[in-house]
């Protein structure tokens, strides 16, 4: 029990904190041992990338699952909230390179080897540096059991599901459309691609018909793309092009005949009702070339400049090339209008390039037998999302999911583990390099230079980081998990790909409950961002306010999924609150002459106020356990502030 000379007069969150903070690393108070006496209840955190800083988002996203976790232990659960961080490849590659270039080299002439060296003692530096912000938060991670995705448990896991996957045909090496980033070499997911607004053109083309003087008008957003055009289609149904289905055109600057389609693929109202068909350089084309047997030519390399079959615009930038040829079409006579036209261009997440969706030999996942389960474990109430409607967004990206590209050309991640036979070219996928090909018996083996996305690591994170493929008694007490709390916007990219390979691999759902939250906003309800200036840089309020003040700001009046306005009243309005339990504190204790053991109450000399306030209090512990059940920590907050305030 404190004596009132152990409590400053002024409440001081630094120094308290940081003392509490410390106390309770030193006494394990986190750490989490199986125990079959007790229920598990576990949390597995959203690895930050090892690049991170600590940003309103992260304090939220942890905030709440602290308060779960903390709830949890006061209820008698083993719980086990594990921390851990991602590798994050193209963000940490970028920094790395970026740092080369300070230094006039690049990653090429080090070598991968070096390269490497350089990107663990990167890792080493700066990965940290998070956790400890963490830290800062208050998070009551059992930090003996921190995890990375490349460390070397997470790495077998990686390798044993890459490996099980391919052996099951489930997962696939081809040649199909991707996001394609020319900056940072490499493909990227959906989860990488930014889509931004932009002001743009349809510039409207007249492709002259063989043996004829008529002309076929198409409309386009990328004209450097119809140098690989292999067809022009028109839906089967449109009775303006009923007699030209079967015909040739010839492709413009590229003197090259190629048929006039008919797909269902082509929307009669849009437009001019007849499309260009790029099979190299756009998903949907690729798929109307797999349905007529189309040629694909690409037409760029990895750095979207115009390749050699690009005729005489090879070697141009893309965006030279688009300006040669409009000028070059209008020289023909072939431009017929320009028209104004706003549309979403996507751009990669790490350097702001535009995107080029383009054809390129990768390894890609089969995705629907993998979806079906997953999405049947939602249906089924195995899995529930919170709030439930957040489920509508699940269904529609698992029933229309699309095969994922997995492989990144990049050196900073898990390495492909498939190998290749240099003297007859035989492919083996192994959980370790070969000594011979089994084909020839050749030795001049080589592992496959891609990584994987990263992703395809953290998607094994709920039961790899308790060491999955081994049957560990972490595995067998711990996992299943019980809650995920997240942010909505990667619903589709980690949460959905979590489910599938939880069911997968283990034959389980990895949690019971998905928690989403919004996102952090201004106090005018913008979005924080650099370009607006006005994010908020949560140990900055921490080290003004403490940070009980800063998780109380961002408690109070959430609501599950929705986004919410963040303000100065409201980290004051914490201060307040922390400052009024210190006095009030103090109080209670100045009023005794000598220690007391509060847990030993003499009931008969309880007064009806006494009696009152405890039937208070019990009321209010039974109103905040029930809110936090049902995941509504801001109103669980909100009557524990009344009370302090109104009542006690």
């Amino acid at each position: 029990m404190a004596k009132i000379e152990n409590l400053e007069k002024t409440y001081e969150p630094a120094q308290v904190e940081d003392r509490l903070y410390k106390q309770w690393m030193e006494k394990g108070y986190f750490h989490a041992v199986p125990d079959k006496g007790k229920k598990p209840y576990t949390i597995v955190i959203p690895p930050p990338n090892i690049t991170g800083q600590l940003h309103m988002g992260h304090a939220l996203d942890n905030t709440m699952q602290d308060i779960l976790i903390r709830w949890k232990r006061m209820q008698g659960y083993c719980a086990l909230w594990l921390p851990g961080t991602d590798h994050a490849s193209i963000a940490t590659e970028a920094k790395i390179v970026e740092a080369m270039a300070k230094e006039g080299i690049t990653k090429e002439q080090t070598g991968r080897e070096k390269f490497l060296e350089r990107a663990w003692e990167w890792k080493r530096v700066y990965g940290g540096r998070i956790v400890e912000q963490l830290k800062k938060l208050g998070s009551s991670c059992d930090w003996e059991r921190e995890r990375f995705t490349m460390d070397e448990g997470m790495s077998a896991a990686v390798i044993e599901v890459f490996v099980r996957l391919y052996n099951k045909g489930l997962i696939y090496r081809g040649d199909r459309i991707i996001n394609w980033c020319p900056k940072c070499r490499t493909s990227i997911s959906d989860a990488e691609v930014e889509y931004e607004e932009k002001d743009g053109h349809f510039w409207h083309i007249k492709y002259p018909i063989k043996d004829s003087g008529d002309f076929i008008i198409i409309a386009t957003t990328r004209p450097e793309t119809m140098l690989g055009d292999t067809a022009v289609a028109v839906n089967p149904g449109d009775e303006r092009y009923a007699g030209l289905v079967g015909k040739t055109v010839v492709l413009p600057l590229m003197d090259r005949e190629i048929p006039i389609i008919a797909d269902d693929y082509v929307d009669m109202e849009f437009g001019t009702g007849a499309v260009k068909i790029t099979p190299a350089h756009d998903p949907n084309d690729f798929e109307v070339g797999l349905r007529h047997n189309l040629p694909q030519i690409r037409v760029m390399d990895g750095g979207a400049k115009m390749n050699e079959a690009a005729g005489r615009y090879a070697g141009m930038d893309r965006y030279e090339a688009r300006k040669q040829i409009i000028k070059n079409l209008e020289e023909l006579g072939l431009l017929l209008k320009i028209e104004g036209h706003t549309h979403n261009v996507g751009t990669c997440y790490r350097c702001k390039t535009v995107i080029e969706p383009i054809l390129s030999r990768q390894w890609f996942v089969k995705m629907k037998p993998l979806a079906e389960p997953a999405i049947e474990a939602v249906k089924n109430g195995t899995i529930k999302f919170v709030p439930e409607r957040f489920s509508k967004i699940y269904y529609n990206w698992m029933e229309n999911i699309q095969d994922w590209c997995i492989s990144r050309q990049l050196w900073w991640g898990h390495r492909i583990p498939a190998y290749y036979c240099r003297e007859c070219g035989h492919m083996t996928v192994a959980r370790e390099m070969p000594g011979v090909c089994p084909e020839c018996g050749g030795s001049r083996i080589e592992q496959d230079p891609d990584t994987l996305d990263t992703w395809f690591s953290s998607a094994l994170w709920p039961f790899s980081t308790l060491g999955w493929p081994e049957k560990t008694k972490d595995l067998e007490y711990f996992y299943p998990t019980d809650v995920l709390v997240t942010a909505y916007d990667i619903i589709f990219f980690w949460v959905a790909r979590m489910i599938f390979s939880g069911l997968e691999h283990t034959g389980e759902a990895p949690f019971s409950h998905v928690f989403i939250h919004g996102i952090v906003r201004d106090a005018q309800g913008r979005k924080m961002s650099k370009s607006l200036g006005n994010g908020i840089d949560p140990l900055e309020v921490i080290g003004q306010y403490g940070t009980d003040a800063l998780r109380f700001a961002l408690t109070i009046g959430n609501s599950p999924g929705n986004d919410q306005r963040f303000s100065t009243e409201k980290i004051e309005s914490g201060r307040n609150f922390a400052n009024k339990i210190w006095n009030a504190t103090r109080f209670v204790l100045m009023n005794f002459d000598e220690d007391v053991d509060f847990s030993k109450v003499n009931h008969s000399r309880l007064t009806a106020a006494d009696k009152w306030i405890l039937s208070r209090v019990n009321t209010l512990a039974a109103g905040v356990a029930e809110n936090l059940e049902s995941f509504e920590l801001g109103i669980a907050l909100q009557k524990i502030y009344e009370f302090i305030w109104e009542e006690f």
